[in-house]
């Protein structure tokens, strides 16, 4: 049966972000993942995830100002520096909250400025840094391709791109995450992907797509992908990272026919 984790940083937002844990909890889910928990105290999240009673499958590594439209730290040279605070900073949440696993966003550094190879070169050497550090805790070192229709110009942007960087750096530390939503929108033909790669695959997170709503609001057959991740023989979290198109608790139907 797959297991599911909800990302409280798209979901139940309508509830302030400390109050989420439980919230989560309340509704089915034993545990959490976190896009950038940076802005809110260690000890006020370590509590709120330790009163919850819930786990913490996942944070993102800090990205700099990829999250203000910028290009980001991981894969643009000259900003080497600051992706090592960054996993400085990262690590101190993910060995405290217990995290199973951190991602690094590769952003979107210019390919007029810098060649290419030259920032896959960077990644891969941030990649490699995380993985040695991440590793003294168990926590593995994840990257995710993304679509270039909603970040254009991202640098990684197909399952075998991640998974090139990933070998390029060349730690067993690390692994990919792989986004349904996104994929989808890059090539389809999902649960052959992942059948394929699944040795590779850290964790798996989900939205439907158009629209990046909740699983029945666009053209993914939900129940038979997760069937199919199910008799893979899956042992990871399925991570819901999704932004409801209405409030949080009216998007959870597709659980009962999903959790059986």
């Amino acid at each position: 049966m797959p297991r599911f984790s909800v990302n409280i940083s798209t979901m139940f937002t309508e509830y302030d972000f400390l109050d989420r844990f439980k919230v989560a909890k309340k509704h089915g889910f034993s545990a959490v993942e976190i896009q950038f928990p940076y802005e809110f105290p260690l000890t006020k999240v370590l509590a709120a995830k330790e009163s919850a009673g819930v786990e913490i499958t996942l944070i993102n590594i800090g990205a700099g100002d990829l999250t203000t439209g910028g290009p980001g730290i991981a894969a643009h040279p000259g900003r080497e520096e600051q992706f090592k605070v960054s996993v400085e900073e990262a690590y101190k949440y993910a060995d405290s909250l217990k995290s199973t696993s951190v991602n690094v966003l590769a952003g979107t550094p210019s390919l007029e400025k810098f060649e290419r190879r030259q920032c896959l070169d960077v990644l891969a050497s941030n990649l490699y840094h995380a993985a040695e550090a991440f590793e003294k805790i168990g926590t593995k070192v994840l990257t995710e391709a993304v679509n270039t229709i909603d970040r254009p110009g991202f640098l990684l942007n197909s399952t075998a791109a991640a998974i090139e960087i990933i070998e390029r750096a060349g730690h067993k530390n690390l692994a990919i995450q792989y986004d349904v939503y996104h994929m989808q929108i890059m090539e389809g033909n999902l649960v052959n992907t992942i059948r394929d790669n699944l040795d590779q695959i850290g964790h798996i997170q989900f939205a439907d797509t158009p629209g990046r709503h909740e699983p029945g609001t666009g053209e993914i057959n939900f129940p038979n992908l997760f069937d199919a991740i199910d008799k893979m023989g899956w042992k990871g979290w399925l991570g819901a990272e999704y932004v409801p198109s209405k409030r949080t608790e009216k998007t959870l139907g597709w659980m009962p026919e999903l959790v059986t």
